[in-house]
């Protein structure tokens, strides 16, 4: 039995969530997601409260009883309060800028690389730090992880992109003779 399919969800006050055939819609007051699922689980709206159980009782319902809820979860909560990821940057010539609807990045290569913000998402930048926020939290976590990509940080100097509260641990490198 899944733990997290089990709990409930409640709806906060201004949330909208209607179940369709095929596809989930939250409608709130930062924005509208809609996500297909599939028929393997029976959702129930009451009273501001969501529940779930699996049609049947076989490995691949049970599976996705629990994922279905967490995405009904993240989708409730990123329509009210959008969802946040921030990076740095640390070495000598590495920056970002936000031009448009383009991130223009100098990392350390012959040419800037250039990557289109999908739409839907918040990016600033500000001298060593990039806030990348919106109410999909899959897409705030894509963008970041295919912005990190770009320049993971190396052991030694620890140049490259970070998370904020991402530990880099430290080799010693070579010793003098």
């Amino acid at each position: 039995m899944s733990r997290i399919g089990k709990q409930q969800i409640n709806i906060p006050s201004g949330v909208e969530v209607v179940f369709d055939a095929h596809a989930i819609r939250v409608k709130g007051p930062k924005g509208e997601l809609i996500r297909p699922i599939r028929e393997e689980i029976v959702f129930k709206q009451e009273d501001g409260v969501i529940t779930s159980e699996p049609r049947r009782n076989d490995k691949f319902s049970r599976s996705l009883w629990g994922t279905y809820m967490s995405h009904i979860n993240n989708m409730v909560s990123g329509v009210v309060t959008p969802f946040e990821k921030k990076l740095l940057v640390e070495g000598v010539g590495f920056k970002w800028e936000v031009k448009g609807s383009d991130l223009q990045l100098a990392l350390g290569f012959s040419h800037p690389v250039i990557i289109a913000i999908p739409q839907g998402l918040t990016v600033t930048a500000e001298k060593g730090s990039l806030t990348i926020s919106g109410i999909d939290k899959e897409m705030v976590g894509l963008f970041a992880n295919k912005v990190r990509a770009l320049k993971k940080p190396e052991p030694y100097k620890g140049k490259g992109i970070r998370y904020s509260n991402e530990v880099i641990r430290r080799k010693q490198g070579k010793k003098s003779a």
